[in-house]
């Protein structure tokens, strides 16, 4: 197939179970057990979940409780952010030995653009296999990857093979494997999206790509256009080494269900400190306050106030989240809460990008 559009050399490098694969690696009477990096307690998460813990349908963002119910033998592992961390770093040391293209999507998953590299090979096969290669004989841990001409399909090309595998999309199997797959396999298209589109007769990629551009733009909207186009092979955002959220944001889940005000507010203090530091690490200041609430019953709701200057000092944030939070009556006591400053005054280039939030856990 002829594109109109160059092509580049995408590698997105995952790593297996990070979390959980780190603290085996650090404590090897962990290894080959079920292990959990999250809290058991009643109110516990899980962060991530190692591959023998996967084996009984532990997941992440799963209950501690339900966890458990589904593996007796879950062993629970305080998070240690720093340690990944510094893992990390480690990690994408090696990558820029290969490029300066690198694109961190979170601790333990990046794109590279390897199209132009420091080692002059012309594989990015090869490169993906000798990064993954570095990555075990350096650290100890393994990772996946996909190749492919864009970041779309390199991203949906990493989970084929995991783990410890990897998957090239050549240029002429492009349309061949996304027409194959199945719609759930889609990069951003959740559970919610995917049952909306099991009700449209969508259920795989050729399914998808049988439908018009007008179809899909009047039935999801704006992502319409991208379903449209990445089926066919069409996703043209370059890897961009220094990404700019379009917004910042902290939040904490409680141990215990929130139901007074006074808590509430004592939480907010900690919460809008934690997202203060996030802010002067990014040198950036914004007008939007978001205040986001989780319910007791699950239930989601969000408030905002844009301010006509830009702020962000932790007082100011502070009041304008406490004045969200007074403006309605709750609804029911209260899981969750988080602030996000967003409207950022940082180039408009940032507007694509995704949101990062600092979260937090009472373990």
């Amino acid at each position: 197939m002829q594109y109109d559009f160059p092509l580049r050399k995408i590698i997105h490098v995952d790593m297996d179970a990070f979390y959980a694969s780190v603290e085996q690696l650090d404590h090897p009477e962990l290894k080959g057990k079920p292990v959990a990096v999250g809290g058991g307690a009643a109110r516990g998460v899980v962060a991530a979940a190692s591959y023998e813990a996967r084996k009984f349908g532990v997941k992440s963002a799963m209950s501690g409780i339900l966890a458990k119910k589904r593996c007796p033998e879950l062993i629970f592992i305080k998070p240690r952010f720093d340690r990944y961390k510094e893992i990390s770093r480690k990690i994408r040391s090696i990558f820029y030995d290969y490029t300066h293209l690198v694109e961190p999507l979170s601790l333990d998953e990046a794109y590279l653009d390897v199209t132009i590299n420091k080692v002059g090979n012309p594989s990015a096969t090869l490169i993906a296999g000798e990064i993954r290669e570095r990555i075990f004989e350096e650290l100890g841990l393994r990772a996946s990857a996909g190749i492919s001409i864009n970041k779309f399909i390199a991203k949906v090309a990493s989970d084929i093979n995991k783990p410890n595998g990897q998957k090239t999309v050549n240029p002429e199997e492009v349309i061949p494997f996304l027409e194959g797959l199945d719609i759930r396999k889609f990069h951003g298209v959740g559970k919610v999206t995917a049952d909306k589109m099991y009700q449209l007769g969508i259920f795989t990629g050729l399914d998808l790509k049988n439908k018009t551009e007008d179809f899909l733009e009047a039935h999801f909207g704006k992502s319409g256009l991208h379903y449209f186009q990445v089926v066919r092979g069409v996703h043209l955002s370059a890897v961009k080494p220094h990404r700019i959220p379009k917004s910042l944001g902290a939040e904490r889940t409680f141990s215990e269900n929130l139901s007074s005000e006074i808590f509430m507010k004592e939480r907010l203090m900690h919460i809008s400190e934690e997202l203060e530091k996030r802010i002067k690490k990014s040198a950036v200041a914004g007008k939007t306050v978001t205040l986001k609430i989780k319910y007791s019953d699950f239930t989601l709701q969000t408030r905002s106030k844009t301010l006509p200057y830009f702020v962000s000092d932790q007082k100011l944030i502070l009041n304008t989240a406490l004045e969200l939070l007074y403006q309605d009556a709750l609804d029911n006591s209260v899981r969750l809460l988080g602030i996000s400053l967003s409207n950022l005054n940082s180039s408009k280039e940032a507007v694509k990008e995704e949101v990062s939030v600092q979260l937090k856990f009472d373990l």
